[in-house]
């Protein structure tokens, strides 16, 4: 039986051979999978239109819709083959609840899950168009196109005419389908893991010390566990570690100097600048990462300084991910850190015992557009759905349409209903 690395590596194969025109090696891939999901029996259907052959393709999409029902896009596809097939009654159908997934929207867009390809309402009324004028029914074909004039975009109202007045001439039309050779891909996430990494390294003996030499694509990183940490010239010294994942979640805490967490730490002094006499006002940032950092910093230090310290060991989360602190003020809630401004009022709520706790959230070096929090229980129906519960604050990654939003919330990401979240500070 396959591992689920092995049908990953074939899916993604299977779409570099649909773009390259290679139909026999497409189909072969995707049917490696035993049970294949919606999105790779969508692919088979579209691989058999391209290939001629329009029954396997209706089969194919039979398979596609369902397993996923609100797959709106199979329905346009299955509604496609249907018209290959003169099978214009069933095309028809296929149309119509095309356009009742749209719910009224005048777009989805496919690009997050994999297919680069945008569902607009006023195509798939120009296909209702296309099955009415084969049925012989010109004056419901003419008034579906001026309902497709009205929604589309100003860049298609001349399409649209030149097809009005084919219709007014009684010319029947030929239906809009999935540009060729787009399919749905396996998320780019995904296909990043497939590949083994040696997060470990090898080890060896220089210098007296015992150091750890991480992946050469990540540059000669370094931990130390006995001795002394190597600086170069010039700078401070550099905390070294082995490569972490790109979507780990990090939490970073300051607490005084010499409290240590738990975990054996790497220590990192940020002195450039100071003189002796202001060795007391420093304070140790941990950051909780796949391994423990501690950094030391002045206390007070701006954004940019912390961003700066924290890059030299977590480069791409310290230059995208999204930066908060606990505020106190709002029931202990995270708060985005928006500027300087917001970290001066950071460090002043850490005068106390408890220390300033940040958190760095991003997910593969993703920013976070805002945050919101889950208002209603959301229950995942698909895999790309993310579930929520109330009260779970979510970072918004992208707005997918005016329907659905893609976020990450506990090392999760996917896409839910922004009608199931308000936003992080009305809710606070």
């Amino acid at each position: 039986m396959p591992s689920l690395g092995d049908l990953l590596r074939d899916w993604h194969q299977g779409a570099q051979a649909v773009a390259r025109g290679d139909w026999d090696c497409a189909l072969r891939l995707f049917s490696s999978f035993s049970e294949p999901p919606a999105r790779v029996s969508f692919n088979v259907g579209c691989v058999h239109l391209l290939a001629g052959d329009p029954e396997a393709a209706l089969r194919a999409f039979d398979q596609a819709v369902t397993k996923d029902t609100c797959l709106a896009v199979g329905f346009l596809q299955r509604g496609v083959a249907n018209f290959q097939l003169e099978r214009f009654q069933e095309a028809l159908s296929d149309f119509q609840r095309t356009l009742a997934q749209l719910r009224d929207n005048t777009t989805i867009d496919y690009t997050q899950l994999g297919l680069r390809f945008k569902l607009q309402a006023w195509e798939v009324l120009f296909n209702v168009a296309a099955v009415q004028s084969q049925l012989g029914l010109w004056a419901k074909a003419a008034c579906s196109l001026g309902d497709a004039i009205s929604k589309g975009p100003e860049g298609a109202r001349s399409d649209l005419d030149i097809a009005l007045g084919q219709v007014q001439k009684q010319v029947p039309l030929q239906p809009r389908q999935v540009p060729r050779g787009e399919v749905f891909r396996p998320h780019r996430r995904h296909l990043e893991h497939l590949e083994p990494v040696d997060f470990l390294g090898k080890a060896k003996v220089k210098g007296g010390g015992f150091l750890l030499l991480g992946p050469k694509a990540q540059g000669q990183r370094r931990q130390q566990a006995a001795g002394a940490c190597d600086t170069a010239p010039g700078r401070a010294g550099t905390p070294c570690s082995p490569r972490t994942p790109a979507d780990t979640e990090m939490e970073v805490s300051s607490g005084q100097a010499g409290q240590h967490d738990h975990s054996t730490p790497v220590t990192h002094e940020c002195t450039q600048g100071m003189t002796s006499g202001d060795s007391e006002s420093l304070v140790t940032v941990t950051v909780q990462c796949a391994l423990t950092l501690t950094l030391t910093a002045p206390r007070g230090a701006d954004l940019s300084s912390l961003r700066a310290l924290m890059s030299q060991a977590l480069p791409r989360h310290a230059q995208h991910a999204q930066l908060s602190y606990r505020d106190p003020s709002k029931d202990g809630r995270w708060m985005p850190l928006s500027g300087d401004e917001a970290l001066r009022r950071a460090w002043r709520d850490a005068a106390g015992p408890g220390g300033l706790q940040l958190q760095c959230r991003g997910v593969g070096g993703r920013p976070a557009l805002y945050q919101v929090v889950a208002q209603h229980v959301y229950s995942a129906q698909r895999p790309e759905d993310l579930a929520l519960q109330p009260g779970d604050t979510v970072d918004v990654l992208c707005e997918v349409d005016q329907a659905w939003l893609e976020g990450h919330c506990d090392g999760r990401v996917g896409i839910f209903p922004k009608s199931f979240a308000g936003p992080a500070a009305r809710h606070a």
